[in-house]
Formats: structure tokens, sequence, C-alpha cells
């Protein structure tokens, strides 16, 4: 397949993209500078600016664009960056392959088990409803934009949970640990979606190559793990102390909205529609994923 990818040299794309061409898929990337390569093609979201054609030449687009979620605090601005670097991405795309002769087969665009919200007393599915707060709204919205893609255009939205790997929310985490300040969150009853990063780049590849999914998958790995049990696994594993607890006030008045949103909300997630299409996870357990991240386990094998 020839595929175009929208933030390719992010922590999870930067993955991909080699599995992908070990397979021998044909990759393009999207650069938001001059191309300096043949397999870079440039283009500005934000302008809401890219050759639509390359849409005629493509078999597929997978999007992972979007501002940082582990950048703390999340000010007004930056809030809003949230928002409008995933709108306008996708819309750029789905803009593009409307008006495509021959629309791509296949959209894969990155979404968020954000969705959710805070949800302590549910198993939350693909069916489950979107939740209230900040990135519940962002979430839905993004969903909806990647919905504007052409009709015969299979679209999977892919809600992605922590991903366990060097990078993201689990690279800030690691440093805090390394250093003695690995700690219990709030009362740490709270459930974290999680999968690892091998996991996520086989599953992104699984819906890409084999599956016929469309709408809303969630990769999360299949065994929900609470905050601290997640927590205590790392600090354990790294050899570092777990022995004090940050109170649920300190981490509000510490990084506001955020800490509600993505340190304290509770969301035990189940990868229903992944396990139910025949996909099998290397990684079962959020300790697995642990060893694997801190192992370096390579994610270039074979899906």
């Amino acid at each position: 397949m020839k595929v175009l990818i929208a933030g390719a040299s992010g922590f999870i794309g930067s993955s991909l993209v080699p599995l992908l061409r070990d397979e021998g898929h044909d990759v393009v990337k999207l650069v938001r500078r001059k191309p300096r390569a043949d397999d870079e093609l440039s283009w500005s979201p934000g302008s809401g600016i890219i050759d639509f054609t390359v849409m005629d030449r493509v078999d597929a687009v997978i999007d992972f664009s979007g501002a940082n979620l582990a950048r703390l605090p999340w000010t007004p601005g930056y809030r809003r960056e949230i928002l409008d670097s995933r709108i306008e991405a996708t819309r750029t795309l789905t803009d593009a392959m409307r008006q495509a002769r021959t629309p791509p087969a296949v959209f894969l665009n990155a979404s968020a088990s954000g969705v959710y919200g805070d949800r302590p007393a549910e198993l939350l599915t693909e069916e489950s409803p979107p939740g209230d707060g900040f990135l519940a709204g962002v979430v839905t919205r993004w969903e909806d934009q990647a919905r504007l893609a052409p009709e015969e255009t299979r679209t999977v939205m892919f809600r992605s949970g922590i991903v366990m790997g060097d990078g993201g929310a689990m690279q800030r985490l690691s440093l805090l640990t390394r250093f003695g300040l690995g700690a219990r969150l709030g009362t740490g009853g709270q459930h974290w979606p999680w999968i690892s990063l091998l996991d996520e780049v086989r599953a992104i590849r699984h819906l890409l190559v084999e599956s016929k999914l469309s709408g809303p998958v969630n990769l999360a790995g299949p065994t929900p793990a609470t905050c601290d049990r997640i927590a205590h696994a790392l600090a354990e594993r790294m050899r570092r102390p777990y022995a004090f607890t940050i109170p649920e006030p300190v981490l509000g008045t510490m990084l506001g909205q955020a800490a509600d949103e993505m340190l304290l909300a509770s969301a035990k997630v189940v990868p229903s529609r992944l396990l139910g299409d025949g996909f099998e996870f290397v990684h079962t357990t959020a300790e697995a994923a642990i060893d694997a991240m801190l192992s370096g386990e390579p994610t270039r094998v074979p899906a």
C-alpha cells in the first residue's frame, strides 16, 4: 500500500513508519517545512493548505496530528492549541479527500480514550457515549471532523490510552520516578487506560491492513489497571521509592484542569472491537508493558 502519514516523526508515528516499510509499504510523510527527501510532502494544516491531488495517489491516510496532551500545565492558550491543532489537521485531510477523483480506501485518525471522561463505575466500550469535560469535548469534535471523509473511504478513529514507551505521558512519569518522586496520585484507585507501544503500532497496522472495521476503536490493553498499580510497578522495576501520596487538592493546585482530566479521571476502557476483530496483544498486562518499555524492546517485529 501507499500510505500518507501526518505526524510521522512523532512518538507513535516514528515507530509505525519502520514497521510498515519493513513489510514493503510505501510511506509518504507530511511535513510542515520544505521537503528534504522524496518521501516527504509539504503541508500547512493551520492554513488548510495541502496538495489535494496526493489523495488520488495514495491508498490510505493516517493522521497523528495534535498538540501534546502531556505538556503541562494547560493554560487557556494551550487548551485552544490542543483543540485547534487536531481540528485543523483532520479538516485539511478530509477536505482534500473529498476533492480527490479516487479518494483513499482507508483513513485512520488518531483519537483518545479521554472521550469517555471520568466514569469510575462503568466498563467502557466503543458503544459507551462520550463523557463530560474538556478532553471529551475535544475528542468528540475531532472525531466528528474525521467522519467528514468521503463515504467510500473506510474511516477509523483509534482511541488510544496511555502509550507505554519512551515518549508521551509515560516518559514524564518515568523521569519523576527515576528521581525518587514516584507517588500515589490521589486515591490511586482511578483506572488508567494503557497500551504498550508495540501493541499500539501493531493495532494500527492491523486496522490498516487486515481489518474492515470503521468508526471508533479502543486501543487499550485487555487487562484494566489502576493508576496505583501502574505507578507502583514502575517504581518497583526502576528500584525507586514509592512511599508517599499527592492528595487530589495539591494536584489540582499544581496542574489545574489537567490533573482532573488526565491524572485523576477514571476510565476502565476495554478493547472490545479490536479483540472481536481477531487482534492478539503481545503485552496483556500493564506490568508486561512496563517491562517492555524499560528493556527498550524493539517495536519493529513482524505483525
